[in-house]
């Protein structure tokens, strides 16, 4: 059996979602974590302890999570972390030396990416990365508002350089490697991030409206994810504003996200923000600030409403619109990065430009306007993520990437000791294991 680790410093996928550092890394750690398993790999996620009371191994759907000791057992901001790389990657290493070697791992975000680079040294072994995010792109849209440090960018290319492959979550993403980091197109992969048709499907709306003590007669439009600026949330607010003053429509705005099950702005600070804009727009009493909510009422959420919207400034990816369209909903998102490669215009909902208030509230109007056109424009998106973004294909595209990795790796000179001399000896023989 292959030994995959997964390396998410700062995302682990025990985390409740909806926080600064929480959401869609998180998603997709866990459920890719999962979905090998089940293809027959021995998974383990390594993250950074944040909690002095967390144990060291953590057993969970079918993995294990491998809380790895880095600088105080707190929450730290992932912008942060930088300082406690090298802890990081020692403590795995170390781990590796008393539990066995890895086949390969798979690091998410550059922070991981770090600690992959440090361990293919010490032991050889291979790994792929996915971003999640690059810098190039943060700083381009957050300018002085990103604080990560500034050789986040020359780390990032650093760590291009010595992965095996480097998976592009979108054809934004491989076009943004490709011009901004001189990625090798061969060592590029675009394989997206997904959702789990067990977990996230269509539910009746009265239904799930009653769970949500809503009005089954009122308009609904449902923002959900991270709380923080640059996922746009400020322009849904003053998007619902403008419809509502323009359009005449009775409807109500679900904001749901945070750092608890409650819309606490002191430990959400963004919510704050936020609500003081929907007092300034003269609207708070249409605007719902829902806190953060567990996974298992994502479908709930998505299902209650009658349109959902996301319209960050950037998007690697965006696994939010994807379970949307998975719950039957059409999807209002930017036209930037995953979102514009998820949705499709006119068909599974509508691209609007980010920071534009005005064109999302025309959308909104015109889609409530026309419930026929919604119910269809639903029905598109399921067929649509059904297709081809379910946790199980993405998974199985992984494994087939992870292979093909390991069957052209060779161990550089220096690296025959017992501890991993086997590995390469192991590759022919497990290749065709893998189900395709």
């Amino acid at each position: 059996m292959r030994r995959i680790g997964i390396i998410s410093c700062h995302a682990s996928p025990l985390a409740p979602l909806g926080g600064v550092d929480s959401g869609g890394q998180n998603v997709y750690v866990g459920h890719i974590a999962k979905e090998l398993s089940r293809l027959g790999y021995a998974v383990d996620v390594f993250t950074r302890r944040d909690d002095p009371e967390e144990p060291e191994v953590v057993p969970h759907d079918g993995v294990h999570v491998i809380h790895v000791p880095a600088g105080p057992a707190e929450h730290l901001r992932k912008e942060d972390l930088l300082p406690h790389m090298k802890e990081f990657s020692d403590c795995i290493a170390a781990y590796c030396k008393q539990h066995g070697p890895y086949d390969l791992f798979h690091a998410n975000f550059f922070l991981s990416g770090l600690a992959a680079v440090a361990l293919k040294k010490q032991f050889g072994t291979p790994f792929v990365i996915t971003f999640h995010a690059l810098g190039v792109i943060r700083r381009l849209h957050q300018q002085n508002a990103d604080e990560f440090p500034e050789e986040r960018v020359s780390l990032e290319q650093q760590i291009i350089r010595a992965a095996d492959l480097t998976i592009a979550e979108c054809p934004q993403d491989f076009e943004d490697l490709l011009n901004y980091y001189s990625a090798q197109p061969s060592l590029l992969r675009i394989i997206p991030c997904g959702f789990d048709p067990d977990e996230i499907r269509p539910m009746d709306r009265r239904k799930a409206r009653s769970l949500l003590g809503l009005d089954p007669n009122e308009r609904v439009i449902l923002q959900l994810g991270r709380m923080v600026p640059r996922k746009g949330v400020e322009t849904v607010i003053r998007g619902f504003a403008r419809m509502i003053r323009k359009f005449k429509g009775r409807a109500r705005l679900l904001v749901v996200g945070g750092e608890s099950g409650r819309p606490d702005p002191a430990l959400t600070p963004e919510i704050g923000r936020l609500m003081a804009i929907a007092r300034q727009e003269g609207i708070e009493k249409l605007v719902s600030f829902c806190g953060s909510c567990k996974r298992s009422m994502i479908s709930v959420y998505q299902s209650a409403a009658d349109i959902f919207v996301s319209t960050p400034w950037y998007e690697p990816f965006g696994i939010t619109p994807i379970e949307a369209m998975a719950s039957g909903v059409p999807v209002i998102g930017s036209n930037v990065g995953g979102i514009k490669f998820t949705v499709v215009d006119g068909k599974t909902g509508y691209l609007v430009p980010p920071h534009n208030p005005e064109a999302l509230a025309e959308r909104m109007a015109f889609l409530l306007q026309h419930p026929e056109l919604m119910r269809s424009m639903g029905q598109e998106g399921l067929r649509r993520v059904h297709d081809g973004f379910t946790w199980k294909t993405i998974s199985r595209e992984l494994a087939r990437l992870y292979e093909d990795v390991l069957l052209r790796t060779t161990i550089p000179e220096g690296f025959d000791s017992t501890f991993i001399r086997k590995r390469r000896e192991l590759n022919v023989k497990q290749a065709s294991s893998i189900p395709r």
